[in-house]
């Protein structure tokens, strides 16, 4: 279980203070939980400092009754917490089965690897002794680096905004990549989202608007006002 604490966070510009992040505190105890709202509202930087990659002005951070508020993205990966960025990392020379052992933290073999890679729907045979690199679109190295998720098995994956860059092809087989992990992972997931088709398989949704949490519930109560609400108009652009 993951617990936020009143975290704020603030950038300082200029000499002008902009406050991205107003005293939030979120447990996030469901198996899969949607994070959403407006854009600019401080989704994506929430996502960021739970995993450690900014840190916040005030707040504590909590995973599993253990204060990682202090510990930075290496230390937050060792405790348990994974993530996935908008845009998935290319490495030249490193090859799909290389990345995956990378992220298990052990050689492994061919089979190993390709186990991982028809987790997330991909033919492991065509994608194994790929190098991770241009060659790739960008919903084959999302489903790639969702697969060193899964082989990392961490207590929380935290994946921000992956339908972002992606066709829509791609993103049907991204949804069907989620439901699958929601059914089968034994940790926790952690969304940033604004398509419907992610929301309503999230056991939870949280709205941040203007930095501050503005609505927690399950999705049968929260997706009738989001699609209604101005404040998200997102939500109405459907991928059908």
């Amino acid at each position: 279980m993951l617990e936020l604490k009143n975290i704020t966070y603030e950038v300082t510009e200029n000499g002008v203070t902009k406050r991205i992040l107003d005293n939030v505190s979120l447990t996030v105890d469901g198996h899969f939980t949607a994070i959403t709202g407006p854009n600019g509202g401080g989704k994506s930087t929430l996502a960021k400092i739970i995993a450690g990659i900014i840190t916040p002005t005030s707040g504590q951070i909590i995973l599993d009754g253990v204060d990682i508020t202090g510990l930075n993205v290496t230390e937050r990966a060792k405790a348990g917490i994974g993530f996935a960025f908008q845009q998935p990392v290319r490495f030249k020379g490193v090859t799909v089965h290389d990345l995956i052992s990378l992220a298990k933290g052990k050689p492994l073999t061919t089979a190993d690897a390709c186990k991982y890679l028809s987790e997330v729907g991909l033919c492991a045979r065509d994608y194994v002794s790929r190098e991770v690199n241009a060659s790739l679109s960008g919903g084959e190295l999302k489903r790639i680096e969702i697969a060193t998720v899964l082989a990392r098995g961490v207590k929380l994956s935290v994946f921000d905004e992956p339908e972002a860059g992606i066709d829509l092809w791609s993103f049907q087989s991204l949804i069907a990549v989620f439901e699958r992990m929601s059914r089968e992972i034994q940790g926790h997931i952690l969304i940033i989202s604004h398509q419907e088709r992610i929301l309503s398989i999230a056991d939870k949704i949280v709205v941040i608007a203007e930095g501050k949490l503005t609505g927690v519930g399950t999705n049968e109560e929260m997706l009738p006002h989001l699609l209604k609400s101005s404040s998200c108009p997102t939500l109405t652009e459907k991928m059908n």
